[in-house]
């Protein structure tokens, strides 16, 4: 493989030693992780993609919105079989440290083995999808593996709305049986997921000069893990928008506070680890801003000790600036704020234990001087409770005077636990591994809900590797559950 591509970034990069077998996965995912693939920005994987195809004399084709589809014959004696399509998403999730210094446009990914996990230095890693885009390619180049036809599917901008998803064309692959690599535990197969769907604040205010006797001071709620809006919901973890409008909702009863700026968040799918804002009280109630904020903390880190433990509020004086938000709407967005609902909202009982409906407040951003916008995320393995809830945040901005807009949106995928692929799977990996893999759903968004629209003949099943913390800079790979996850990938692909 040409490893001088001009895709890949020249930046420095040192893969660590990684001994641990399969060796051509290990190698396709650290080239991965030398090509910039942001949402939005997958063109230098694109043509990565297609020139890797012509390297390696494979049928290659691309669609409209990016999509590459690679296929490979099937091995001999196996070419009357079926096809059977592999899929994975091109881009990833672009976080970073406040501290960190990185690029993604331009950098390449700096990676650190951690005892068995392989982490990123201060940034997200991208294993989700890359991990499942490096067994595509390495079953693409393997000459000994025995399979029917394959068709390897890199769609673009999973994360970011699943654009890769909803312009696949009816017809760009003929296989009617879909392994999806886009999942995150293993020992698990994936036969479900919510569907989702996001919403866009907008928040007019008008400003005035700002008066030069208060005392100015920022605020930032930082320390917090995140994590993936689908996957860790549930798990309790300090959002830090809800928990900067809680600190200023509560201030704002001992003090006459007032708002200049505030911006929290960054991605929809993104639970938010970091808010900060700029605010202003009479230089008189200074010491009564420090005070309130210690109790407040103490209060914090109390309840969030066993989710969040290192959560912090960080309180720093500050120059006036220009303008503040008048009175009457640094109130409005506040309370809004602290009153909008966050976290899971309910949870199944057709399958205990998955989340059914959620919302994350996920971003605030400034637009202009006179406008901020606030992004949500809501998901639901039901969707009139997914249509609900949207309405329900419609009903409380609108109140607050407030305009909003809805993304179309993605549909859920319904589980069958009667799939035959389902069971070819589960049995193998009982055979493999001597125990019983566990069949579930997730609350995460999978691009297989879009799929069936277009293929509803497909038979599908979505597995992975053990990831962690994935969409936040913490997230990591357990090294030692890739080559099960390549075992039991190789092996179901020779019993179909």
């Amino acid at each position: 493989m040409n490893t001088n591509h001009p895709s890949l970034s020249t930046r420095p990069f040192n893969p660590p030693a990684v001994t641990q077998e399969p060796a051509a996965l290990w190698s396709y995912f650290f080239t991965l992780c030398r090509i910039p693939r942001a949402s939005g920005h997958t063109e230098a994987l694109q043509r990565w993609l297609v020139d890797f195809a012509a390297e390696y004399g494979l049928e290659c084709r691309q669609d409209k919105v990016g999509n590459v589809l690679i296929r490979k014959p099937a091995s001999k004696g196996r070419e009357t079989s079926p096809a059977v399509v592999l899929q994975a998403h091109m881009d990833m999730v672009c976080e970073k440290n406040a501290d960190t210094t990185h690029d993604f446009n331009t950098d390449p990914i700096q990676l650190v083995v951690d005892g068995e996990w392989l982490k990123a230095k201060g940034t997200t890693l991208g294993a989700d999808n890359g991990i499942g885009m490096a067994a595509q390619l390495a079953v693409l180049a393997d000459k000994t593996l025995e399979h029917g036809p394959v068709e390897c599917l890199f769609t673009v901008d999973e994360e970011t709305g699943l654009s890769g998803a909803f312009g696949l064309e009816p017809g760009f692959f003929e296989g009617r049986t879909l392994i999806n690599l886009d999942s995150e535990d293993d020992g698990e197969l994936f036969i479900g997921c919510a569907g989702g769907m996001n919403s866009h604040i907008t928040f007019h205010f008008e400003t005035e000069p700002a008066p030069q006797n208060l005392f100015y001071f920022n605020l930032q709620v930082k320390g917090l893990q995140g994590g993936h809006s689908g996957d860790d919901i549930e798990k309790g973890r300090g959002n830090a928008n809800h928990l900067l409008a809680r600190t200023l909702w509560q201030l704002s009863h001992e003090v006459d506070l007032r708002l200049a700026s505030f911006t929290g968040g960054n991605l929809s799918n993104a639970i938010p680890r970091e808010a900060s804002c700029l605010a202003a009280v009479p230089s008189s109630q200074k010491e009564t801003v420090r005070v309130h904020l210690n109790y407040l903390l103490a209060d914090l880190e109390d309840e969030y000790r066993l989710t969040d433990a290192k959560l912090a509020i960080e309180l720093s004086s500050a120059t006036a600036p220009s303008t503040l938000l008048q009175k009457a709407d640094s109130q409005r967005f506040i309370q809004t704020l602290y009153v909008c609902p966050t976290g899971v909202m309910a949870m199944s009982f057709a399958l205990p234990g998955l989340v059914e409906t959620s919302l994350n407040l996920a971003s605030v951003k400034p637009v202009d001087d006179n406008n901020w916008l606030i992004t949500t995320s809501q998901r639901s393995s039901v969707e009139s409770a997914k249509h609900a809830l949207s309405q329900r945040l419609e009903a409380l901005f609108t109140l607050a005077g407030m305009s909003i807009k809805h993304t179309e949106g993605y549909p859920g995928w319904k589980p069958n636990p009667e799939s035959a692929l389902v069971k070819l799977v589960a049995n193998t990996h009982k055979d493999l591994f001597g125990k019983e893999a566990r069949i579930r759903a997730i609350h995460a968004g999978l691009e297989c809900g879009l799929f069936l629209l277009k293929y509803p003949h497909l038979d599908m099943v979505s597995f992975g590797p053990t990831m962690r913390g994935v969409h936040s800079p913490d997230e990591r790979l357990l090294m030692p559950t890739v080559q099960p996850f390549w075992t039991l990938l190789t092996e179901t692909l020779k019993r179909l």
